[in-house]
């Protein structure tokens, strides 16, 4: 029996975890090409709509990824990509949106993308304000009208497959908190209670994360914001 457990404890990674994570935070210390932090959704379906929320800082002057949902169709099922100072470029499948922020970008900011494919809807909030949109670089294709439940998560890294492959030059050093994922497109209310606590994720939900952490990246106590 005393073996038996032994053994279970050497092959579970001690970077898997499932915990609250209320009041803290992923710290990314440095360019890499290797750290990043895995998210473990319960998606049983395609998705045809979709909403990640999160809160992020960076000093950061060159582009970086935030959040990158890959399937084995696409690298880009859902991707969420920061070009300093002001550009926003969210990747669903074949389509890219650009929006354009208003303010100074180095502090923390609460993101919220949604996505409904059935209304061709896509939305940046910051802050809890709905951000401008650019004209997309390319137009919706069938195989944008949903998103794969076979897919794979990460934070800080933009997957370039499926299985992995990833660029230090996309690489956040800075922080993430507050992720959380839905099955459906929030509405205006809805992402006011998302920034006030009151709203947690159906898909991830960062009060109860199920994550695995890769290379050099920190929980800590989240700082004053």
């Amino acid at each position: 029996m005393e073996l038996s457990v032994l053994v279970l404890l050497l092959v579970v990674p001690v970077s898997l975890a499932q915990e609250d994570l209320e009041g803290k935070v992923f710290v990314f210390p440095k360019e890499t090409n290797t750290s990043h932090v895995i998210l473990r959704p319960t998606i049983t379906r395609p998705l045809q709509k979709v909403s990640v929320c999160l809160r992020t800082y960076s000093e950061l002057s060159r582009p970086y990824s935030l959040f990158s949902m890959a399937t084995r169709r696409n690298p880009d099922a859902f991707h969420i990509y920061f070009e300093p100072p002001y550009t926003y470029k969210l990747f669903i499948n074949n389509a890219t949106a650009v929006f354009t922020a208003t303010w100074e970008p180095f502090y923390w900011r609460h993101i919220c993308v949604t996505w409904d494919s059935i209304h061709r809807g896509v939305y940046l909030w910051l802050n809890g304000k709905l951000s401008f949109q650019r004209p997309p670089k390319t137009q919706y294709h069938r195989n944008a009208y949903y998103i794969d439940s076979e897919s794979s998560i990460v934070l800080g890294q933009d997957k370039d497959s499926y299985g992995g492959g990833f660029n230090a030059s996309q690489s956040l050093v800075g922080e993430i908190s507050d992720v959380h994922i839905w099955d459906y497109a929030l509405t205006p209310e809805d992402i006011q209670k998302v920034i006030s606590g009151d709203l947690h994720g159906n898909v991830i939900n960062w009060k109860s994360l199920s994550y695995e952490v890769k290379g050099d990246v920190h929980v800590k106590p989240a700082p004053q914001q």
